[in-house]
């Protein structure tokens, strides 16, 4: 910056915390002095109908052809593994609101149960993201390549409680750590897929993941959505980062 001074050249600086504000950032005068306004990313009712009938339309269509696949699926699981065939975990949905994540169990029953001991005799502390935990079944890990076990989510957009695109839906303990503007992510209903699926799952550091999540918030339209989900499909195939 202070070499462009010397040289008289203009510098335009993009500051990080306003990064991915997008569209909601204003500049205001309040008594000759210059502000930087960030609107709370509102979405009108109608947007939030327009999304809601998108929803349950494409839901029910994907409900219907995958009905038979998920039969399949759940049969599978059971004689793969004892246990449920379904897993369900606590997440926080839009304006902080909690709910049950349905997706199908691609870890053995004992699988919590496990996990301090697993953690003490690795020395690795990220070894919970790596593609061979021994928790996961043999079809959990085909099912987890391939974004399947994710299906049941369909339930939960049904519900009300997802969409098919948004933010993503953390766990308690994510959520908790989501602070300043960022927290504006729950403006939304979380979605199966979203930014964050599309430009790489898993790969994405968290403090970017709620960037992006921010990012889709303040700049959705129906087309975007229709975008992601077009997207989403080579990204799951390409399996890029996923575990």
């Amino acid at each position: 910056i202070d070499t462009c001074r010397r040289l008289s050249i203009k510098v335009s600086i993009l500051p990080d915390a306003v990064e991915s504000l997008g569209p909601s950032v204003q500049l205001d005068a309040v008594q000759g002095v210059t502000l930087l306004g960030v609107n709370p990313p509102m979405l009108s009712v109608t947007s939030r109908g327009i999304k809601r009938g998108f929803d349950l339309v494409i839901s029910s269509v994907i409900l219907v052809i995958a009905a038979l696949p998920m039969l399949l699926i759940a049969i599978a699981i059971k004689l793969d593994s004892p246990g449920r065939v379904f897993f369900t975990q606590s997440r926080v949905g839009r304006r902080g609101r909690h709910f049950r994540l349905f997706k199908f169990r691609t870890m053995l029953s004992d699988a919590e149960q496990r996990r301090d001991e697993l953690m003490a005799q690795s020395r690795d502390p990220n070894w919970l993201d790596l593609a061979d935990d021994p928790r996961v079944t043999r079809l959990g890990r085909f099912l987890r390549r391939n974004s399947l076990d994710e299906l049941p989510q369909l339930i939960n957009v049904l519900r009300g409680e997802m969409s098919l695109v948004g933010p993503r839906p953390l766990a308690e303990s994510e959520d908790a750590m989501v602070a300043g503007y960022a927290r504006g992510r729950l403006d939304l209903t979380p979605g199966i897929t979203g930014l964050w699926q599309v430009l790489g799952r898993t790969r994405i550091p968290f403090n970017e993941m709620v960037k992006l999540d921010y990012m889709y918030v303040t700049n959705w339209s129906l087309w975007l959505d229709l975008r992601l989900m077009l997207q989403t499909l080579p990204a799951v195939l390409g399996r890029r980062g996923a575990n």
